[in-house]
């Protein structure tokens, strides 16, 4: 099968965050999880991803995250997880790029592969991603 393009919005409705180790003091340490909900391509509710980040000032930093998604990919049901990694600026955008975790697919998403992203702006309550995938 070719590679294939999917899109679609997700919205957050919980983010809880704590900041990890010593201190405010910028770098700083902290540890979020979040619960999403996927609409469009992909079709997952109530999705958690848990996400390390550093803040290197109190608007700019970097984070890697792990999210597991059970639901749909363009109609074919299963579970897959995603490894996350992005960056958020001054200017209020959060970006990040994400890769489907090698064998993570189950159900009808076996053989899954893939990559994908989102640009989010602060306080847009839903945000478009993009999924390149493979059934391989």
């Amino acid at each position: 099968m070719p590679v294939q393009t999917t899109t679609g919005h997700f919205t957050f409705a919980a983010w809880e965050e704590r900041t990890v180790g010593a201190g405010e003091a910028s770098p700083k340490l902290a540890h979020a999880s979040v619960v999403n909900t996927f609409s469009g391509g992909i079709e997952a509710a109530d999705t958690t991803c848990e996400y390390s980040i550093v803040y290197v000032t109190e608007k700019t930093g970097t984070f890697t995250g792990m999210q597991v998604l059970t639901g749909r990919v363009d109609g074919r049901d299963g579970t897959f997880a995603v490894e996350e990694r992005g960056s958020f600026d001054d200017d209020g955008a959060v970006r990040c790029a994400f890769e489907v975790v090698p064998g993570s697919g189950t159900g009808e998403l076996t053989g899954l592969s893939g990559t994908g992203g989102y640009t989010a702006r602060h306080g847009e309550p839903s945000v478009p991603y993009t999924f390149d995938y493979d059934l391989g």
